[in-house]
């Protein structure tokens, strides 16, 4: 009898984590290589599984393509490894279990990390290794991205008549990373092509249970489950689950009034907890009739937005002309000269301070901090940069969450400088995400979500600032990232600085088709050193041969450099002003005198372009 004419009577038992007894073997490399070197250890894993009670196991596959295998030199042996994946499995098996090739997902928290058309050919290759040596069916495991999980299923349905088996992985109950609910997903699965569709993954019964509630039996497919051993802890450096057999026993009844009809186990589960799952439910057939929780029963209503007590940066400088400074927090504790800029800034009349996020990946006081005190102690607006080097994706949560909390929702997302460019280079940077991911990340908690989807309580009201560097080669393809980063939910742009008026006329032409505002960013030069290091050493700054010539000239007479840096500042201020509304001065080296007056030139200057247009 064929495994789908089974499941239509029968709950079959799968097989187990086999990465999780091979790490117990005393290994921690590349699992699915030990298909090659060895394969009496994958033997004995499968068989172990078998003794307990599976009618299911999957072949050791599932990091098994080209895009995992290259981590390790092995993409030139994709087939190889397959093949013996499934030769080791079918020794095992004997004819007393189905086999299962399986494929696991490539994307994770960051989606774009792999294009489609990486994965759709990676998975073609392995697909064909595995059909080749006459699988009984395909399992598609560990998809946390709906879109990767949807293609390779239609190019797998498109490609054999096997069953398909479509299991996406959960970071939140019931709810997928897009927010897509967990019963709809499994719908589009359905329609296209799964025989069965399921959870596996991150989550152990008790969740994956939970999650389940909600999904209405499907009219043709069948429903599956993996739960992992609950969740793992960390002792000397390996993960250990201790969830144990007798509560999977438990919860094996469980699954079944959910309407599961292939069960078997993830991470941390092992021949013990399948056969805990084969005692409890052999001889017992499946449910055909449940009772579905609705979602809406399952969740609080959400609180309405947070209005908050002033426009928006981006509102504001689409109105009128807007003018905003960088003040650095500094590298030391000593804070004194930082708020007496804030101070002298505030006296000025800008409309906000921007504060660094460790500028350069070089440690400086907390710019959350500093802002919050700016704005509670000065009344001054602060807007915070935030960069993806230096927290996952769990603290740039948290952070945005505290920053909410504290009232600052003015925000500048970008990416980050690495941390080899600072003052600790063997430090790790981070970048669970990147600039647009986080723009992604912090317009979702607008809408009242968590990035992986779960229902925060309460809308945001956060003003996303994206960075434009124009001081590259092509300023086409700059402006094509600030498209994209709109697209993302960016709502207002923050240069880099800009020390040609001609770039600021090639800005204004390449961006005036676009609805989002721009704040041009200006940086007072100190001294020739300070421009030949910017020139040369400091990414995303580029300056005239003319302004650097200028600058030698003075270079034996600090008090005229400062002037004459000043001096060029106010020439582009006024060139800026002409074009653009939002103007931002950068701080150089705590010298908030020079942004202070430029920062009445500024606004003096833009208002009075301002008024001539209105009267023209």
């Amino acid at each position: 009898m064929s495994f789908l004419q089974r499941l239509k009577n029968e709950i079959l038992i799968a097989d187990g984590a086999i990465g999780t007894l091979l790490h117990s073997y005393g290994t921690d490399n590349c699992f699915e290589e030990f298909n090659l070197s060895r394969p009496d250890d994958i033997v004995r894993i499968h068989q172990a599984y078998i003794e307990a009670g599976a009618d299911v196991i999957q072949t050791n596959t599932y990091a098994a393509n080209y895009l995992k295998l290259q981590r390790y030199g092995l993409e030139d042996q994709v087939k190889e490894i397959n093949s013996l994946g499934v030769r080791h499995a079918r020794k095992a098996a004997s004819n007393k279990a189905f086999v299962l090739g399986t494929i696991g997902g490539n994307r994770g928290i960051r989606p774009n990390n792999v294009s489609l058309e990486e994965i759709k050919r990676s998975f073609r290759e392995q697909l064909y290794c595995l059909l080749l040596e006459g699988v009984d069916g395909i399992l598609l495991e560990t998809y946390y991205d709906k879109a990767e999980l949807e293609t390779v299923l239609a190019i797998a349905r498109k490609e054999t008549d096997l069953p398909l088996i479509a299991q996406v992985t959960l970071q939140e109950q019931g709810l997928l990373q897009d927010q897509t609910r967990l019963n709809d997903a499994f719908k589009k699965l359905e329609s296209l092509g799964a025989d069965v569709v399921g959870l596996n993954c991150r989550l152990g019964p008790h969740h994956m249970i939970s999650s389940l509630e909600e999904v209405e039996l499907p009219q043709k497919a069948f429903l599956s489950a993996y739960p992992n051993a609950g969740l793992p802890s960390y002792t000397d450096g390996k993960f250990q689950f201790e969830s144990s057999a007798d509560y999977f026993r438990q919860s094996a009844r469980r699954f079944r009034e959910q309407g599961v009809r292939l069960l078997g186990g993830c991470c941390g589960t092992t021949p013990e907890h399948i056969r805990a799952f084969a005692a409890e439910l052999k001889g017992l057939a499946p449910i055909s009739e449940k009772t579905v929780v609705k979602y809406k029963d399952k969740i609080t209503v959400q609180s309405p937005t947070i209005n908050r007590a002033e426009p928006a940066l981006h509102e504001i400088v689409k109105t009128r002309p807007s003018v905003i400074v960088e003040l650095d927090p500094p590298r030391k504790l000593d804070t004194t000269k930082f708020f007496e800029g804030a101070r002298a800034l505030k006296k000025a009349g800008i409309d906000a301070v921007t504060l660094a996020d460790n500028s350069l990946a070089s440690p400086r006081v907390s710019n959350s901090a500093l802002g919050h005190l700016v704005k509670e102690q000065i009344g001054l607006r602060p807007l915070v940069h935030l960069t993806c080097r230096d927290r996952n994706i769990i603290g740039l949560q948290s952070h945005l969450m505290g920053l909410h909390t504290l009232g600052l929702h003015d925000i500048l997302a970008i990416t980050g400088d690495p941390a080899k460019v600072g003052d600790f280079p063997g430090a790790s940077s981070v970048f669970d995400v990147a600039s647009f991911e986080l723009i992604e990340l912090i317009k979702q908690f607008n809408n009242g979500l968590s990035f992986s989807g779960k229902d925060l309580g309460q809308k945001g009201a956060f003003s996303i600032a994206a960075a434009l560097n124009p001081n590259v080669r092509s300023l086409e393809k700059a402006v094509a990232r600030m498209e994209k980063k709109i697209k993302c939910g960016a709502d207002y742009f923050i240069t880099q600085p800009v020390y040609s008026e001609k770039l600021l006329l090639d800005v204004y032409e390449q961006t005036k088709h676009l609805d989002a505002p721009v704040y041009i960013g200006l940086m007072p030069l100190t001294g020739s050193r300070n421009a030949e290091f910017l020139h040369n050493e400091v990414p995303g700054i580029k300056i005239s041969q003319n302004i650097l010539d200028t600058m030698a000239k003075l270079k034996d007479n600090p008090t005229q450099s400062k002037r004459e840096g000043i001096a060029i500042t106010k020439s582009l201020i006024e060139t800026a002003a002409e074009l653009f509304n939002g103007i931002y001065l950068i701080t150089p080296f705590m010298n908030y005198e020079m942004t202070v007056e430029l920062a009445e030139y500024a606004r003096e200057y833009s208002n009075r372009v301002s008024r001539r247009k209105q009267n023209v």
